[in-house]
């Protein structure tokens, strides 16, 4: 328990400190973690997360967000990957099914649930997924697995870690999977199976004391199917159909880092990431290019200072079908950005302000501040009580603006289009935050936070005037939406989590989160839809469990319980996951698990929100066996 509230993290202020001491609700999933969670991906391994909503909407796609909003792309949530984003301007979220990191490669996920946009920029709203991977020299020898199952059919990898001279290591990896598919809401076959081939290799190196040196790159490519509806004029009809995506990327990143001396250093990054995605409905090539820079400066005795500036170039290509299109169909944008946060010791070891802002110009929307002000007070060691006041923003995507998408055919024939405001401006939060962070007994450490968020400007959709294409053959009523800011309102709520080591074999993590939401749209919308879809989209209560025990020095046995609430705005039941695996380890290099999943219902849904871009299925029990070496 006292390594856990003494861990390194970096994500809420850029630089190692405490997680005792950190002024924000960050929480930290360790390797150890990973290993007892039974997950094969990462949005399984985020259920863990007080705070965090994880709804699974068919074999290959997600909705995660912290602290409500919710939806397949949630735009208030950043996810980096090693300081990577994985955010896509396109959709304005994160493509779940080609964040593709293996498992064994992951140091620890570092989680803040809350605004992170002094920090981290633009769209860290509600919050920000660091995901950062062991150094090279961690991860020497080969490691091999592999398993399969009822649904995860095939999974494997290969890889290997040495030494190139007594300054140089380096890894090589690649890695498989192939998952079937679910059945769809009548019970049918629903199409969604996924597979995918990844590859990739990080090196790192100390050509001197005061330079390191990283490179790292990932290739991957794979497919997946889904059923979309697809809208047909004439007859008028709203058909489902098939469609297979196919998947493809890379990236390369290069990270040097320079210390001046015990009290200054500097770090740049360099990034390159291109992939393209063959639908569900669009099909997207998008490259990107991003430097970033920052400094670390220590004054004096009492103010720790970083700032940073940076910029990103991202361009994309696009070939729209029938159903969706983008207008126009490509696009390229820069960003520019520059922060500063300073740390000032108003009490040595005891009280620490944290002051900072990002200056950020987004794609759309021009240029914004988000600035925080955090308070964390350590009375005694192994306590901590925290405050932050915040503002962050989500500016718009290219779907925001440049939509062009049919929702529905009608007799008539007419069609419903959704269209994209060329004037749509960013949303903003300002968060009130309080939390306190303990370990009351040397057996057990706990966690809680609690939040008031204010929004403004929340997407809206606003009907137009209908009117008739002329153009089309024969003639169209066209009743046309367009999105609008005219949402706001307050959320609150509080995360729990607790760690709590009963025996010396016994241990037991629980956790809660509640979250309440009021929104409301303005005095000029004639949005009827969207206050009510949002606050139903996302549970007001969550729990969760999880036990690991030591049956033995060679057996240990895990079983995760987590219950989610109901969402009345989408006719989703409430529901609760059971996943449970025994691990048997034979010796030092190899071990055998076998793992069940979603145990207490044959199949569930957890998520089916209409305006997604594929329809939803219904999550199967499952199992797998999974066999590691590591040699």
């Amino acid at each position: 328990m006292e390594g856990l509230m003494d861990l390194e993290v970096t994500s809420a202020s850029k630089k190692e400190q405490k997680l005792s001491q950190v002024p924000a609700a960050l929480f930290v999933i360790t390797q150890e973690d990973i290993r007892r969670s039974a997950a094969t991906n990462i949005p399984d391994l985020l259920r863990m997360v007080p705070g965090m909503d994880v709804a699974q909407m068919n074999a290959n796609t997600w909705a995660i967000s912290a602290r409500g909003l919710n939806s397949e792309f949630a735009g208030e949530l950043l996810v980096l990957v090693d300081g990577r984003t994985a955010y896509t301007p396109l959709f304005a979220g994160v493509n779940w099914d080609t964040l593709d990191v293996p498992l064994e490669d992951i140091e620890r996920i570092e989680v803040i649930r809350g605004p992170g946009g002094a920090v981290w920029g633009a769209n860290a709203v509600n919050g920000v997924i660091n995901i950062i991977t062991k150094k090279a020299a961690d991860t020497l020898g080969m490691l091999l697995t592999a398993g399969g199952g009822t649904h995860t059919q095939e999974l494997g990898m290969v890889q290997l870690g040495g030494n190139i001279n007594a300054d140089t290591s380096y890894r090589i990896f690649t890695r498989y999977f192939n998952n079937g598919h679910f059945p769809d809401l009548n019970g049918a076959n629903a199409q969604d199976n996924w597979h995918l081939l990844h590859g990739g290799f990080r090196v790192d190196s100390s050509p001197s004391k005061e330079d390191s040196l990283t490179v790292q790159g990932d290739l991957y490519t794979g497919g997946q199917g889904n059923v979309v509806v697809h809208s047909i004029l004439s007859p008028p009809d709203n058909v489902t159909f098939d469609r297979l995506t196919s998947l493809s990327g890379g990236n390369i990143l290069g990270r040097w880092n320079h210390s001046f001396s015990n009290r200054s250093d500097v770090t740049a990054q360099f990034y390159f990431d291109r992939y393209t995605r063959s639908g569900p409905q669009v099909r997207e090539a998008r490259n990107t290019f991003d430097f970033d820079f920052q400094h670390h400066l220590a004054l004096g005795n009492r103010q720790d200072l970083i700032w940073g500036a940076g910029y990103r170039h991202s361009a994309d290509q696009t070939i729209g079908t029938i159903d969706e299109a983008f207008v126009p169909a490509d696009w390229a944008g820069e960003l520019f950005t520059l922060f500063v946060q300073d740390q000032i010791a108003l009490k040595s070891d005891r009280v620490f302000l944290y002051a900072g802002t990002k200056l950020e110009n987004s794609y759309f929307a021009g240029f914004d501040l988000q600035p925080s002000v955090r308070l964390a007070w350590t009375p005694s060691k192994g306590r901590t009580l925290w405050g932050a006041v915040s503002r962050a923003t989500r500016t718009p995507s290219r779907r925001d603006v440049n939509l062009s998408a049919v929702l529905a055919a009608l007799p008539g024939p007419a069609e419903v289009l959704l269209l994209g405001n060329p004037n749509l401006q960013a949303e903003h939060v300002l968060v009130y935050e309080v939390g306190y962070r303990a370990q009351p007994a040397a057996a057990m450490s706990i966690d809680v936070a609690a939040f008031f968020n204010t929004y403004h400007g929340l997407q809206t959709i606003e009907p137009l005037p209908s009117f008739v294409d002329a153009n089309s053959q024969p003639p169209i009523l066209v009743h046309p939406l367009m999105f609008g800011n005219k949402l706001h309102g307050t959320t609150d709520g509080i995360e729990v989590s607790v760690s709590w080591k009963a025996t010396r074999r016994w241990t037991v993590s629980p956790g809660y989160a509640l979250l309440q939401s009021r929104l409301h749209t303005g005095p000029t919308s004639l949005d009827t839809t969207s206050a009510a879809d949002e606050e139903g989209s996302n549970p007001r209560h969550q729990a969760q469990l999880r036990s690991h025990f030591e049956l033995s020095r060679a057996l240990a046995w895990d079983a995760n319980a987590y219950f989610v609430g109901r969402l009345p705005a989408q006719a989703v039941a409430s529901y609760t996951r059971l996943d449970t695996q025994l691990i048997w380890r034979f010796g030092e290099s190899m071990e055998a698990g076998l793992v069940g999943q979603n145990l207490l219902q044959d199949h569930h849904v957890e998520f089916n929100d209409t305006l997604a871009t594929v329809n939803s299925s219904q999550i199967k029990r499952s199992a797998y066996a999974k066999v590691t070496w590591h040699f």
